[in-house]
């Protein structure tokens, strides 16, 4: 099949990149990738990804950063069907996976309504690929056998409105998405909610580029774990018993965690 024969003209691909390592995209996001004629990608897309969409393809930065967002959901839907329109071959490339907080379906809903074609490449998500890094398990038997995502990221102004007993279950790994901002509100919230104060949890920071950051501690002291963490930093919280990890594995994390920690107290 030639590379271009995946995306029919006047078709658009929802593409995952995933968490940023270029090597956990997919292959079919590659040979999309070299398929398209626009590429219209996300602020968190890193840099390693888009080096592989070869010379000559048009790339579009659509923004879509937390509390950055340099183009209105909108106006990137408004974008995309142009793009269609003219019969261009589009691959909109977002972080992880786009049917997880990458705002899918109103991408796709757009599109239906002028009779777009669209299809989606899954990418792997920050989630698995933070317990990969951290040795750790989203589930595990007798121990945690759900698993939950949520998001944190609030417009401006808006409170963070979560069920928060729900979320509190102690037999299951609750993953949260941009929520280093609300880490404290985050801790004090599942506290009440019934979870122990001791409960294990590992904040993922960049996870899987050369940058990545991980460091465990105590839903108790939450906040004060992500304390040092920038702005810049794409953070995602795991909690719960599973994400502590294999003990043989977490002794050969104890230096990461412990620098981490005093860069976090100023020492």
């Amino acid at each position: 099949m030639l590379q271009n024969e995946l995306i029919a003209a006047g078709e658009v691909w929802l593409v995952g990149a995933g968490p940023g390592d270029p090597d956990l995209l997919t292959r079919k996001a590659e040979r999309l990738m070299a398929a398209a004629d626009v590429v219209f990608y996300d602020a968190l897309v890193s840099h390693g990804i888009l080096a592989l969409i070869p010379e000559g393809t048009e790339r579009v930065s659509v923004g879509k950063r937390s509390g950055r967002h340099s183009k209105a959901q909108e106006s990137i839907n408004d974008l995309l069907l142009a793009a269609a329109r003219a019969g261009r071959r589009v691959v909109r490339l977002k972080g992880g996976d786009p049917s997880i907080f990458g705002r899918s379906a109103e991408e796709m809903e757009h599109l239906a309504k002028a009779g777009i074609a669209t299809r989606i490449c899954p990418g792997i998500t920050t989630a698995s690929a933070a317990a990969a890094s951290g040795h750790a398990s989203l589930t595990l038997r007798g121990v945690a056998r759900g698993l939950t995502l949520v998001t944190a990221h609030l417009k401006a102004g808006e409170p963070l409105q979560l069920d928060w007993e729900a979320l509190a279950s102690p037999g299951s790994t609750l993953g949260i998405y941009m929520g280093r901002a609300a880490a404290g509100e985050i801790s004090r919230s599942l506290i009440a909610a019934g979870r122990h104060p001791d409960t294990p949890v590992m904040v993922a920071v960049n996870v899987s580029l050369p940058t990545e950051r991980l460091i465990r501690g105590k839903l108790s002291a939450l906040s004060f774990l992500t304390a040092a963490i920038s702005d810049d930093d794409p953070t995602l919280l795991l909690i719960g018993e599973a994400t502590a990890g294999v003990p043989e594995a977490s002794g050969r994390l104890q230096s990461a965690v412990i620098s981490d920690l005093i860069s976090v107290t100023g020492e």
